[in-house]
């Protein structure tokens, strides 16, 4: 005997609403990992703009702009910028200043999620959370890198490559070699931590670099020549006149947000 299958409108809908049911769920599952590993601008004034690292063309970015790993941000004159990253850390650009993302919380081999952001030139606040092992978040110069967690800080680098960082609040580790080649020191802070002598390089050539690493802690201060070498330590002050820059106060103002 031939069966005869019924099908009811309403077991038609329940399918069907149960099939687009699962595809959101995924794709909202999708869409928080992506929104883990982007960044997200949520200040402009004046003007800022990005490209990606291997093109030639800028785009202009207001509030809301995403951004992401290999491209590049910059602010022009009388212009500044804040960029949220992941929904936990923030970093502020000072007018005239080039970053680069180079990472963006990706996850290595050894499955820790790496940031890396370059300072080409320029002043920039960063307020970082608090990292665990599994997490690197790292801000580098030309000539120094930074490898940071849980902290409140202000890195600059002049035209000629010089770096100056301070450290408002925590710590941060900080080296003349690359990021990934920083290691924990236990040190008294402020003091270099020698990794290597120098080496005679054959032939008729200079001795090359020592290389360093210190920790600067909350209120203290480094600067960097162009060479990568120790040019002043030591500590501020609140009450210092470079302090009182409106940059400075600007930045106070927008870390004391909810």
């Amino acid at each position: 005997m031939k069966q005869t299958w019924i099908i009811r409108p309403r077991s038609v809908f329940l399918f069907i609403s149960c099939l687009l049911f699962a595809v959101l769920i995924v794709q909202a599952g999708f869409s928080l990992e992506d929104a883990a590993k982007k960044g997200l601008v949520t200040y402009v004034e004046g003007m800022a703009k990005k490209q990606k690292l291997q093109d030639v063309d800028w785009l202009s970015v207001a509030e809301n702009t995403p951004v992401i790993s290999g491209e590049r941000v910059r602010t022009f004159s009388e212009s500044r910028a804040e960029l949220e990253l992941a929904k936990m850390d923030r970093i502020r650009m000072a007018p005239k200043t080039t970053i680069d993302i180079l990472k963006l919380y990706e996850e290595s081999k050894e499955q820790v999620r790496e940031s890396t952001v370059l300072l080409q030139s320029g002043d920039i606040w960063a307020n970082i959370a608090k990292k665990d092992e599994k997490v690197k978040f790292s801000i580098n110069t030309p000539v120094a890198a930074a490898a940071i967690t849980g902290t409140t800080l202000r890195l600059s680098a002049d035209a000629d490559s010089t770096a100056e960082l301070k450290v408002y609040t925590g710590e941060v580790v900080i080296s003349n070699v690359p990021a990934d080649s920083v290691k924990t020191v236990k040190k008294a802070s402020l003091q270099p931590y020698q990794v290597e002598g120098p080496k005679q390089i054959a032939g008729p050539r200079e001795v090359s670099m020592q290389e360093w690493t210190l920790i600067v802690k909350s209120m203290q201060k480094v600067r960097v020549n162009k060479h990568g070498q120790i040019q002043q330590t030591g500590s501020f002050s609140s009450s210092d006149p470079d302090e009182q820059s409106d940059w400075v106060k600007w930045n106070q103002e927008m870390d004391r947000r909810p």
